[in-house]
């Protein structure tokens, strides 16, 4: 059988529509609205012959493939590539792409290390570096928020978080976009992100192991647990390899987004300056509007069958969440950014077992730059046009040109 992209061609499945578009156009991942809409249209899959691959994009399909870890399992990789037929790049994770039984192990160290406590423990230190940078972007007066805010506050707290004794934020910021590009097919995002491997990869590998870690910090905890013969030494390494992974990029594009957000609707930001208590129904709203991680894949482990579609075994399938997240069956008036909204339900951070393991973590990190700029700014305004960065799995800002102002 013909391998495609690193996993095997399948056969349209009857009654599933042949769309032929590529999802990973420049294009489209810039500018993605249209695309979602179509993909809703045309029912709860579409075949998608140059990959080879089924798609869904309704929250109801995309939700039960996400999330049925026996029939769509994620240890065959999350990317177009079948783990099974191919080596990933990179060691695979033991935390994204693995199943239970396994996955409960890992995911358990990683969740002690990730604990609500710990979380709690950082906020003050969080708030006091928001509050830092929130004064010096005042007194700058027009800056590069995706540089300047979005990946400078997390890449100054996190490392500390993680206990790394060593920081390379563009190290961290370049190893994320390597990871997210790695899902897609081989394009020109995937080839260039990957070319900066040989600068990046060392230095990360470096850091995950124990004598590069301080004695306190997630790090520390993940090692405890292989001290105590929960995991050995190479599975901690990776888990922190894990969070050196997921635990930038996707906060980075989640502080970005927020901004993008408030300072195109500033009658939200003005409701929210006006009531605080909105702030985490707002970054919902900003989750579910924006859609941080647009795609991810799950392959199918058996001959199935969804929503009266028969799936094959070994079929990859697109999970499309931003198309979910802004389906008009879930939400009213999905294309409306409303802080209001509280969107329980949205995909954004995953759903099921491999819901997103940090996402307490991620939201005390934007809570602490929100409540910053709620004290201390009025007004947010573009001071040119906001570019959006295409990425083969992450809907990322690459400039967002703002000023802060204060009455």
């Amino acid at each position: 059988m013909k391998i495609i992209e690193g996993h095997h061609e399948i056969d349209v499945p009857d009654g599933v529509p042949v769309w032929d578009v590529d999802p990973y156009d420049v294009n489209i991942l810039q500018d993605p609205s249209d695309y979602y809409a179509e993909l809703r249209s045309k029912g709860p899959f579409v075949f998608i012959p140059k990959y080879s691959i089924l798609a869904c994009g309704r929250h109801k399909e995309t939700k039960e493939v996400f999330s049925d870890w026996e029939r769509f399992v994620s240890s065959r990789g999350v990317g177009l590539q079948d783990f099974e037929l191919e080596e990933p790049w990179r060691p695979r994770s033991i935390i994204l792409e693995v199943d239970p039984p396994d996955h409960a192990i890992t995911r358990r160290v990683l969740a002690r290390a990730l604990s609500p406590k710990a979380t709690a423990d950082l906020k003050e230190d969080f708030q006091i570096e928001a509050d830092k940078l929130i004064d010096e972007l005042l007194e700058k007066g027009s800056f590069e928020a995706v540089v300047e805010l979005a990946e400078e506050f997390p890449t100054t707290v996190f490392p500390k978080a993680v206990g790394l004794k060593e920081n390379n934020s563009r190290a961290l910021v370049d190893y994320g976009a390597m990871v997210f590009n790695a899902l897609g097919p081989d394009n020109e995002l995937r080839r260039n992100a990957m070319a900066m491997g040989p600068t990046t990869v060392p230095w990360i590998v470096e850091q995950c192991s124990r004598k590069n870690l301080k004695d306190k910090g997630f790090g520390a905890t993940i090692f405890a647990a292989a001290d105590a013969g929960e995991i050995n030494e190479e599975q901690a390494e990776k888990l922190v390899r894990s969070l050196l992974s997921a635990g930038v990029d996707t906060t980075v594009t989640g502080i970005g987004s927020a901004l993008w957000c408030l300072a195109s609707f500033p009658e939200q930001f003005k409701r929210l300056k006006e009531d605080p208590s909105l702030m985490r129904p707002a970054f919902e709203e900003v989750l579910r509007f924006t859609s941080p991680v647009h795609s991810f894949c799950r392959t199918a482990n058996g001959d199935t069958e969804v929503s009266g579609v028969k799936i094959a075994e070994g079929s990859k399938i697109l999970c499309v969440l931003g198309a979910a997240n802004a389906d008009e069956t879930q939400w009213s008036d999905p294309n409306k950014f409303d802080i209001g909204r509280r969107p329980t339900g949205h995909l954004a951070m995953g759903t099921g077992i491999h819901g997103c393991v940090g996402q307490n973590l991620a939201r005390a990190e934007v809570a602490a730059v929100l409540t910053s700029i709620l004290n201390k700014v009025d007004k947010i305004e573009f001071t040119g046009e906001a570019v959006w960065r295409p990425n083969n799995a992450i809907h990322a800002l690459d400039k967002l040109p703002l000023i802060f102002k204060t009455a």
